[in-house]
């Protein structure tokens, strides 16, 4: 029998997702200070009004829903769930605002696809954004990079026996420090160190290019929290190939991979522990499949023959291919040039490095190394029991920051979450297929969406169905949030409908 949620539940829901909303809301602060210091009158207006329904908002569930019980698992859940969503649909107000979006359907994608660390676009012009937008849909994909309630947890709300089961929520099982709020708080001083040397770094090199200071910068700390939390915005609507720098690109190939690595392989290299770079399962299989798929890349191109030397070839093939592994977005590339220029195969070796995405506790997508290294090391044992005698197997063991036995709940775990992004992955084609798209260009996109990604083919576009944007939207929600607290707030849905 379900039973029906209780009163009780959706206070304690209420209540705490409003305290959210207000820490995400004091965000948007920034963008107020920049747009007056630049004055830009009209977008610091747009951010003043909605930081104004952003907050009375989340001070009327605090009201409304007030209580002074802790969460429990299945609420912290269903709180993570829907912080994401209130996120994306207040974060869209002041773009739309802008004027640069055609719909608010569109600000809501492209606000999802910030916070998400996705990195399609629909916006329009964005050449001409005002500094303190373009600024908001960097910071917002720096926040998402992070996790939402992680900024909650670091700077907003106060310890709380509840705070664990909402990080684990935002796709984080891994705790760096004794406590959540030290985790958290270790994870944004990680993120602000790298923060200041990226920019300093891609200021330095866009000074060298011709660019004046302020732009330099600007672009800079813009392009660095996109980088480093694996989206792919940037200020220009070339992306990447505006700059024309293969330092540039140099540069952003590094700070992508540091975004891949996990939080916790962060701590035990700052404390020294650098052999762990070697040792881990996941740095192990980032290294192994990103040569298998960009052998598969490099084999496709070579075959074509659209670039002369092998030089460019690997400038360009490398480069969209290590920023679909670590699931960044970056492209130097036009989409169009991926169905004129790249054909079949090349398509495939990106798809698979999508899919696959980086590490677990980073701040990509997808379905991550530490289950692919896990599913390996178990497809192996279960060869080996087939082939060896019972009193020749040994446990399987795997080296992620400590020796760790295979057990078979593991294999089970990781098994189940590499299905659900398969199954959301094809889904996402199939729907693309319906409006008339090739299957592979569908499953390009539908890919790039849901392992939170952000390259895109030509397909993702304004003049797009609206059914379209909503199941992209869908996909970036699911794959960010890695299904947990997806399923359990569908559960709660289905408990307060059928419940007795």
């Amino acid at each position: 029998m379900i039973l029906r949620p209780h009163l009780e539940d959706i206070k304690n829901i209420g209540y705490y997702l409003g305290k959210v909303i207000i820490g995400l809301s004091l965000a948007m602060f920034l963008p107020v200070i920049l747009g007056l210091a630049l004055k830009e009158k009209g977008p610091s207006l747009d951010f003043l009004i909605s930081l104004q329904i952003s907050v009375i908002f989340g001070l009327l569930l605090t009201k409304l829903c007030f209580t002074e019980k802790d969460l429990n698992w299945m609420q912290g859940m269903i709180v993570v769930s829907l912080a994401w969503l209130a996120a994306m649909f207040l974060g869209a107000i002041p773009l739309y605002l802008s004027g640069h979006w055609k719909s608010y359907l569109d600000a809501c994608f492209d606000a999802m696809s910030g916070f998400s660390t996705t990195g399609l676009v629909l916006a329009q012009d964005l050449d001409h954004l005002s500094f303190a937008h373009n600024f908001w849909r960097h910071l917002i994909m720096f926040m998402g990079g992070q996790g939402i309630v992680i900024i909650a947890l670091s700077f907003f709300v106060k310890g709380f026996s509840g705070a664990f089961t909402m990080y684990v929520g935002e796709a984080r099982d891994e705790k760096i420090m004794p406590n959540v709020i030290s985790t958290a708080r270790f994870i944004w001083l990680v993120s602000i160190v790298y923060l200041i040397l990226g920019t300093l770094a891609l200021g330095a090199v866009g000074i060298l290019n011709g660019m004046r200071p302020l732009n330099a910068f600007f672009h800079g700390i813009c392009v660095f929290m996109a980088a480093f939390d694996t989206g792919g915005f940037t200020p220009q609507s070339q992306n990447i190939l505006y700059y024309h720098s293969l330092a540039y690109e140099a540069v952003t190939a590094v700070i992508m991979i540091l975004g891949a690595i996990n939080f916790k392989l962060h701590y035990h290299i700052w404390m020294g522990n650098r052999r762990e770079i070697i040792r881990n399962i996941e740095t192990a299989a980032l290294f192994i499949t990103i040569m298998i798929t960009f052998f598969i890349t490099a084999v496709g191109l070579q075959q074509l023959g659209i670039y002369p030397g092998a030089m460019l070839l690997f400038r360009k093939g490398f480069y969209q291919l290590i920023s679909g592994h670590t699931g960044t977005g970056y492209q130097t590339l036009y989409p169009a040039q991926f169905v004129t220029d790249w054909g079949n195969l090349p398509m495939v070796g990106v798809i698979l490095a999508m899919a696959l995405g980086g590490a677990v506790c980073s701040t990509t997508g997808a379905i991550k190394m530490l289950r692919v290294g896990i599913i390996f090391k178990a497809l192996i044992q279960d060869i080996k029991r087939i082939i060896l005698p019972e009193r020749a197997m040994v446990v399987q063991k795997f080296h992620h920051i400590k020796t760790l036995f295979l057990e078979d709940k593991v294999a089970r775990s990781a098994l189940l979450i590499t299905l659900a992004y398969l199954v959301l992955y094809g889904l996402g084609a199939i729907v693309g297929m319906l409006f008339g798209n090739s299957f592979l260009y569908s499953l390009f996109e539908s890919t790039s969406a849901a392992a939170n990604v952000g390259l895109s083919c030509g397909i993702t576009n304004a003049a797009m169905p609206a059914a379209l944007k909503v199941t992209y939207i869908i996909q970036m929600w699911a794959g960010r949030l890695e299904f947990m607290s997806v399923f359990t707030l569908l559960g709660f849905l289905v408990a307060a409908i059928k419940g007795k």
